[in-house]
């Protein structure tokens, strides 16, 4: 089931690394360009990731964010974008937490020891 979705990140940090990325000279724009890619597919569909079990959700975010679900999508270069998927009125949410490279990735969810 595809369930359109209206992108908000979780706070202005979040917003504003992301429209720094647009202006880079380095791997940045290119980063920006699958960011923006991600996120229009999110909006189609907002179940367009993979869903991370509740037991790994990083204690950090549900301290700081508050919320009872994380959702991942892969990115080009190992890069990935975590997000929440949440309900404001009758609209769908999903909600940017951050976007890390494989490694930093797998160090926050347990895969790998720090």
């Amino acid at each position: 089931m595809m369930l359109p979705s209206k992108i908000k990140f979780v706070d202005k940090k979040v917003q504003k690394a992301f429209e720094e990325l647009e202006h880079s000279v380095t791997e940045g724009k290119q980063l920006y360009r699958f960011l923006t890619q991600a996120l229009e597919n999110l909006e189609r569909d907002a179940f367009a990731g993979i869903q991370i079990p509740k037991k790994q959700i990083p204690k950090e975010y549900l301290r700081k964010y508050g919320i009872d679900n994380c959702w991942k999508y892969n990115l080009p270069n190992a890069w990935r974008l975590l997000y929440s998927v949440g309900r404001g009125e009758v609209i769908v949410l999903s909600i940017v937490l951050e976007w890390l490279d494989h490694t930093s990735y797998s160090r926050k969810f347990g895969y790998k020891k720090k």
